[in-house]
């Protein structure tokens, strides 16, 4: 379900990155740049699309961020950060180590 839900999230910012770049500040957008739209569905129709568009997608990537949250797959031993783990591991830099005192390598004697 969690792939699912990333793949839609990856597909509506493609969507709404494409919308945005379609739409010209001044009001010209798509309809400036394609006489045929202009016949179609005249300049504000596709202004007023273009914005409701944008709004559509802003507001289901808002959604599936939230819902991909709540359905993140968690287990318990994720919940833990790296640096605590790390803590609870550390060696205490108060304590002296303790060295053999005798030496592991023995030497034959001699004849």
């Amino acid at each position: 379900m969690y792939t699912l839900i990333s793949i839609l999230i990856v597909a509506v910012c493609v969507l709404l990155t494409l919308i945005v770049l379609v739409q010209n500040s001044k009001g010209g957008g798509l309809a400036a740049n394609f006489s045929a739209s202009n016949q179609i569905m005249g300049v504000r129709k596709t202004a007023d699309f273009l914005e409701k568009a944008t709004w559509t997608l802003a507001g289901s990537l808002v959604v599936l961020c939230l819902l991909a949250a709540f359905i993140l797959p968690s287990s318990g031993e994720a919940n833990k950060s790296i640096l605590d783990s790390q803590i609870e591991n550390a060696v205490d830099p108060t304590t002296t180590p303790s060295f053999p005192t005798t030496s592991p390598i023995t030497l034959p004697e001699e004849p």
